[in-house]
Parts: C-alpha cells; structure tokens; sequence
C-alpha cells in the first residue's frame, strides 16, 4: 500500500507519524487478542474470519460518505484475487507465529520484511539494487540469523513449539515481502482504500466457507475477544492508510520498528514472556538495516524528481 500521498491530501507530516504509531500499537495489541484467542481453544480460520468481515462495514461505511462503493471500482479483478489469497496466506502465518512464539521474537523476525523484499524486488522487478542496499540486506541476514538461532533450531531437529513458530513466523516474513511485491504492481492503478477493501472481500469467500466447519459456541469473553480482535484490526487498516495519506512513505515507514518496543513491553505485561538473548543482539542488526533501507529508498527517490524536474 506504499502508494505516493494524493496531491488533493494536505500533508501533515506529524499527523502521519502519529497515525503509524497508532497502527503498531494497535497491531501489537491485536496480536495479544491472537494468543487469547488461541489460547480459549478457537480455531486460528475463525480469528481470520472476524478479523476481515469487522473491517467491511467501515471500509463501506467510509466509501458512502464519499460518494458510494463506486470508488471502490477495478479492472484489475484477477491481481485483486491473487493478492487477497497471498495475504490471507500470509496473515494465517503471522498468526501462527504469534501463538507459537513470545511476541517479541515474532515481531522481530516479521521485521525482516523489508530486507526480503529488497531481494524479491531484484529479482522480480527487476529493480537496480547497489552494494548499499546489497550489503544492509547482508548486515539484516546476519541479524535474523542470530534471532533465528540455527544451531539450536539443528539441534532440537525443527520440533516443538519453538522450532515450528520460527519456520511459521519466518514463512509469514517472506510471505508479506512477496505482497510487498504485489501491492507495488496494484499501487499503480488502485488506492490504497481499495486494495485494502477487495483483500478484505475476496478473502472472506475461503474464510466463509471454511468457517462452518471450525465455528463453536462461544461465551460473552470470547466474543469480547473476537470482536475486539476485527477493531484493532480495522484500526491497523486504517491508520496505516490514513499515514500515507498525510506523510510520504518514507516518513512513516521507520515508525514500524516501534512495534518492537511495543511487542515486548506486551509480552511481558499480558504473558510474562521477554526476548531470548539472541534477540537482542539480532534485533538491531534487523533494524538498522531496514532503516537504512528506508533512509536509502528515501534518496533515491528525492534523486528521480530532480531528473523529472531537471
């Protein structure tokens, strides 16, 4: 959804910032509702149901009062669908490596996105890539490398709760580069409110039809729970939308790594859990490459609208 802010939008850089704070909080948070929505026994497809279907009618409730779900129009169905079922993919292992691992250790390894995607725009965009970009991908491997810790992840042979959260949350990382990718390719022609809608659409025909078969009765705590899980998710849409709205990307983009701080700070508080050492160490690594990724996306584009304006 990186889409360059409308030139009818006044900016407001403060406000964008405040706004992608909100969306790491309220991400963090929802993440907190994932754990005790597992943890209550219900099935991680009827999470993803209520997540996406509590989204809707404020998605729907924002296009009336801007002239109707006409703004939501496309010709590009078919890429719409694909990248609903990569995000619905990608969110199923987000999730998943949510419950299996402490937060904190989740959200890290979620914070290589940026580094994958640097690799699978090379590759795929074909996007020139310089030995800076090439070596804070190195410096953010070798973070994730640490986090990850192989030799122990070798040792226990891949079992076990830990073991499968690292593959999960890690499949989760690639995945979300991967739409990163996608959302790229939209971003030409769509907005982001309706890449953000048709995802929300198309992903709720699986969910829907899966959801008959996984749904139990619940209790008023655990509708509290699912409810609030479709809120803070409807939250993390919006506010993230609404900072590209007011702010340019990379403005906003390096406010993402608060989600760390906000992680631990919820894994200890809700579930006594804090990061194991590695993480530590890999953390920083993680994330001054990918702010350096930023900073250096940030240059290179302030040097393309020098050549236009040349």
């Amino acid at each position: 959804m990186s889409t360059a802010p409308s030139p009818e939008v006044s900016q407001h850089y403060l406000g964008g910032i405040a706004l992608r704070l909100l969306a790491m909080l309220s991400l963090s948070l929802m993440f907190v509702l994932v754990k005790r929505i597992d943890a209550a026994g219900i099935h991680i497809v009827e999470s993803l149901f209520w997540r996406q279907a509590i989204v809707l009618p404020m998605l729907a409730g924002w296009a009336l009062t801007r002239g109707g779900l006409a703004i939501y129009r496309t010709h590009r169905i078919g890429t719409h669908a694909r990248r609903a079922m990569m995000g619905l993919t990608g969110m199923a292992l987000n999730f998943g490596g949510m419950i299996f691992l402490p937060m904190a250790e989740a959200t890290t390894i979620n914070l290589s996105v940026p580094i994958f995607a640097v690799i699978f725009a090379a590759l795929f965009l074909g996007e020139p890539t310089g030995w800076q970009r090439w070596s804070a991908v190195l410096v953010g491997f070798l973070g994730v490398l640490l986090v990850l810790n192989p030799t122990t992840l070798v040792a226990q042979g891949f079992t076990g709760h830990h073991g499968l959260g690292t593959l999960i949350a890690l499949g989760g990382a690639i995945m979300t580069a991967l739409i990163t990718i996608q959302v790229r390719d939209l971003a030409r022609t769509e907005s982001p409110m309706t890449i953000v809608f048709w995802f929300s659409l198309i992903s709720m025909l699986p969910l829907g039809l899966a959801l008959p078969f996984v749904m139990t009765a619940h209790g008023a705590g655990e509708w509290a729970l699912l409810i609030g899980l479709g809120l803070l998710g409807a939250v993390v849409q919006l506010s993230l939308t609404g900072a590209l709205r007011l702010a340019p990307v990379a403005v906003v983009t390096p406010m993402d790594y608060s989600s760390l701080l906000w992680s631990i700070a919820c894994g200890w508080f809700f579930f006594g859990t804090l990061p194991a050492e590695t993480t530590w160490v890999g953390a920083p690594l993680i994330v001054a490459s990918g702010l350096f990724i930023a900073w250096r996306e940030h240059r290179l584009h302030i040097e393309r609208m020098k050549d236009i304006t040349a």
